[in-house]
């Protein structure tokens, strides 16, 4: 389940791309099938182990065009381990939310980008967290949860104020959103309850059903998206003229060059 548009953001053959807080590599795993040469970062040993397993599946069954390569390795996103301009791309996805100094991941994420290349953060959208919270503290008061809600006009604000230039924004998984609010009513740990248990089947049809189901969901999810959709997603560029001031000509990320 994709929430970074490729159609809005579009991976070249070759593009050198950063998944940071790449969690199960859901992202990182489309830019691999696109040609990209992806470095899926997360501070997770365990979802990085899963990431590089199939990675490795991946690569055996030729799910990647030629050219394209990847690499999992764990590393914290307030330091990251590669030098300035490396990347093309960068992609955060449901990952800010979670961090204290968001302007400092901000600021390496925009350290580690080639100027002209561009960046997608994804963070929960402000309604539908502001339900989830107001109906469940278990929702977010967890280690590692949840500790912000963003209005999409402070996310953008912020992304600016790091020097970069917003070029699109939109929402996503819409269908989502009802699923969260019952799973808060009933209790977050609670699968079993029936409303929980049908609801998520209804997402299992629009991920696995037939042509039809399919069509029929992703056609309400879009016209919800503006409404309720889950995830604000927001798109922006580094401008040609903020280089990091290191030499051009660097060494690539380790596996990728």
């Amino acid at each position: 389940m994709l929430t970074v548009d490729f159609s809005r953001f579009p991976i070249a053959p070759g593009d050198r791309v950063l998944d940071l807080g790449c969690g199960g590599g859901r992202h990182a795993f489309e830019v691999y099938r696109r040609g990209g040469r992806v470095v899926a970062l997360d501070r997770s040993a365990e979802e990085i182990r899963e990431v590089k397993r199939w990675f490795a599946a991946m690569e055996q069954e030729g799910e990647a065009p030629a050219g394209a390569a990847a690499v999992a390795m764990e590393g914290d996103a307030l330091a990251l381990p590669f030098p300035d301009d490396s990347f093309d791309k960068v992609i955060i996805s449901e990952v800010m939310e979670h961090i204290p100094d968001d302007k400092g991941v901000l600021a390496e994420m925009v350290r580690v980008l080639k100027p002209g290349g561009s960046i997608a953060v994804t963070v929960p959208r402000w309604l539908p967290e502001k339900i989830c919270w107001a109906l469940s503290d278990a929702y977010h008061e967890v280690e590692g949860g949840h500790i912000r809600i963003y209005r999409g006009d402070e996310l953008v604000e912020k992304m600016r104020e790091a020097g970069l230039t917003p070029y699109g924004q939109h929402h996503a998984h819409a269908l989502h959103s009802p699923y969260w609010w019952i799973k808060c009513a009933m209790g977050v740990d609670n699968d079993q309850a029936l409303p929980v248990k049908a609801y998520h089947q209804l997402l299992v049809w629009d991920i696995v059903g037939t042509p039809v189901v399919s069509r029929l969901t992703r056609a309400a999810e879009a016209a919800l998206n503006p409404l309720i959709g889950k995830s604000f997603v927001a798109y922006a560029t580094k401008p040609q003229n903020r280089a990091s001031g290191t030499a051009a000509g660097l060494d690539a990320p380790e596996g990728l060059g």
